[in-house]
């Protein structure tokens, strides 16, 4: 019922620049929490940045002052911007959101988590 419609992923230079885009496409109450988490060869997945709808963002340690998140509450979009991606930053990475959405047959609603199908970036001279 609810996607997560995730773009800006592919090939970027060291030092360059990358701006991932998600979108929360469905029946939405509210999108509680958005942001993005990574996941590279061999390590765990990892929160990068998530920003909740009164725009409090938090950050990984090793993207604070490189990665810039942000969010269009209209718009059910959230942006990562990268002003210096390192080839550390390669990785694939999941669109996250908490999302509360309607439950007609019960005349309620329902809370969860939400996942993007991932998109490869790879950070490469």
């Amino acid at each position: 019922q609810v996607t997560l419609g995730e773009s800006g992923g592919g090939l970027v230079q060291p030092g360059g620049s990358l701006r991932l885009s998600c979108t929360a496409s469905g029946s939405i109450v509210n999108i509680n929490t958005m942001g993005w988490y990574r996941q590279a060869p061999g390590k765990q997945r990892e929160m990068v940045a998530v920003i909740t709808s009164d725009g409090s963002a938090n950050y990984v340690d090793s993207v604070k002052g490189r990665f810039t998140i942000s969010r269009d509450n209209a718009k059910n979009t959230v942006v990562l911007q990268a002003s210096s991606p390192k080839a550390e930053d390669t990785a694939v990475y999941y669109c996250y959101a908490r999302i509360t959405i309607p439950i007609s047959s019960i005349k309620g609603e329902l809370t969860g988590d939400y996942w993007g199908q991932g998109t490869q970036v790879t950070v490469s001279s």
